[in-house]
């Protein structure tokens, strides 16, 4: 099970720092994702990071302002948002990979949390 959250309503320009707890597995043998959902559109892929936390991957929409990082003596996986902007608006999702590298494809990855709606203000 995982449990996303930390959303929130931010002005442009904010940060904002997501968590998924992790429970009911061996987090730590999994890879794990961020996908983001906005309003009327696709989930897309995020970020993504591997089980030993020192391997990352970036949508280019958000390289330089995220940092995905883990700690999995606490079972959970993080998101900082720095320099936010209005179209990072959506509903973000934390996700177990299910494929030896880090993939960026919704289907490589289950165990969906629910996800914590972040709104981004002009």
């Amino acid at each position: 099970q995982l449990q996303a959250y930390g959303g929130g309503l931010v002005q442009a320009g904010g940060s904002l720092r997501l968590s998924c707890a992790a429970s009911g597995r061996t987090f730590s043998n999994y890879h794990m994702g961020w996908f983001r959902q906005a309003p009327g559109a696709e989930r897309v892929f995020v970020a993504a990071i591997d089980w030993t936390g020192r391997n990352t991957y970036y949508a280019d929409s958000v390289k330089g302002r995220f940092t995905i990082s883990r700690d999995n003596a606490k079972n959970t996986v993080y998101l900082q948002m720095n320099s936010l902007k209005p179209e990072d608006t959506a509903v973000y999702y934390c996700a177990t990979g299910t494929r030896p590298y880090l993939s960026s494809r919704n289907r490589e990855y289950d165990y969906w949390g629910q996800g914590t709606r972040v709104t981004v203000s002009s």
